[in-house]
């Protein structure tokens, strides 16, 4: 059984139903010039590796028009996502994954690494994608790590249906501080505020030292 990443053009697709559809109208088409370009890399990087090493479920691959499907074992999933990113985000190329329905589109992204608890770690955020990963945090890992640099980080924990604990670390442990708060969309705006290097709305509230 495999694991199914799907890389389309930033843009083509706004949905997980569109993006499904994008795929199959460009089946038969000749292969575009960046998704062959990735193709091509996500080949050759497989290739340089001992066959029971591989992480592709099927190879060679190939693009179809703009698209380009990889199948990967469930084993290798990190490591695959890890190299999609690393070749799709610069050619402008957003990241389907299928499995969790999630439209990774690198349109206004900014460049954090992020620890998602139930599917690892991305190396950006979209205010669209921090909307639709915070109502959906569950267990067993229902947190989610934004940070910029090392002990610089804002981080949120659902501990209940409609309540979050939310902390953010300014690189030292006197300066990490912690609050309660109800209501995803307002997390996920506070969450997004911090990235985007707003601290407004983030200063009006009321912190609590945390001490670890």
């Amino acid at each position: 059984m495999s694991y199914d990443h799907i890389l389309l053009p930033s843009g083509a697709a706004a949905s997980p139903a569109e993006a499904d559809a994008y795929l199959t109208a460009q089946q038969g088409r000749p292969e575009s010039d960046v998704a062959a370009q990735i193709a091509a890399e996500v080949n050759r990087r497989n290739e340089e590796l001992p066959e029971q090493d591989s992480f592709l479920s099927v190879a060679p691959i190939d693009a179809h028009g703009g698209a380009l499907h990889v199948a990967s074992p469930y084993d290798a999933i990190g490591h695959v996502r890890a190299l999609l990113f690393e070749l799709a985000t610069p050619h402008d190329y957003a990241v389907y994954d299928p499995q969790l329905a999630w439209l990774i589109d690198p349109a206004g992204h900014i460049p954090v690494t992020v620890t998602h608890g139930g599917a690892g770690e991305f190396p950006y955020l979209t205010e669209s994608l921090v909307h639709q990963w915070i109502p959906g945090l569950s267990e067993p890992g229902p947190y989610l790590i934004v940070e910029r640099e090392p002990e610089v980080y804002i981080q949120t924990f659902r501990d209940d249906q409609d309540s979050y604990i939310l902390e953010y670390r300014d690189g030292s442990p006197d300066k990490h501080f912690g609050t309660h708060l109800t209501g995803a969309d307002r997390v996920a705006d506070l969450i997004w505020d911090w990235t985007v290097g707003d601290r407004t709305r983030l200063e009006a509230l009321a912190w609590d030292k945390v001490d670890l």
